[in-house]
């Protein structure tokens, strides 16, 4: 397990993205109604409901899980370099709690974007890094 040392905190980071995403399952459910959801049960399309904006943090975290999952893992267990991984590992999380809460919290749809461009990137980047070093 020494080998694995080096990436404390990309390894912390996928256990903080599996707890946010748990977090956010549950807090997707709060406020739902018969009134606000469409035949499947999701809310509907519309963001100055905060029902609706609580099931699209969770969506779009569950949809970036794949993601920031493979290229982190990848980045690990090919040996790159490990404060490149920690770095980009650390940016998306930090980057995609703060874009939940202001998901969650605002119709800021500005500041959203801006949080979801630094985790692309990151993941992005992770991803790059991974591929370079397996080649």
């Amino acid at each position: 397990m020494e080998m694995f040392a080096e990436y404390s905190h990309a390894i912390a980071s996928l256990g903080i993205w599996a707890i946010l995403i748990s977090v956010l399952s549950g807090y997707s459910t709060v406020g739902r109604s018969a009134e606000n959801r469409c035949d499947c049960g999701k809310p509907k399309r519309d963001y100055s409901d905060p029902a609706y904006r609580r099931e699209r943090a969770f969506m779009n975290a569950v949809e970036w899980a794949g993601p920031f999952i493979a290229a982190t893992v990848a980045g690990i267990l090919i040996g790159a370099n490990p404060f490149m991984v920690n770095l980009f590992a650390s940016i998306f999380v930090v980057a995609r709690i703060a874009m939940a809460v202001v998901h969650t919290a605002t119709e800021n749809q500005p500041m959203r974007s801006l949080f979801f461009a630094v985790g692309f990137f990151c993941v992005l980047g992770q991803a790059i890094l991974a591929v370079a070093t397996a080649l």
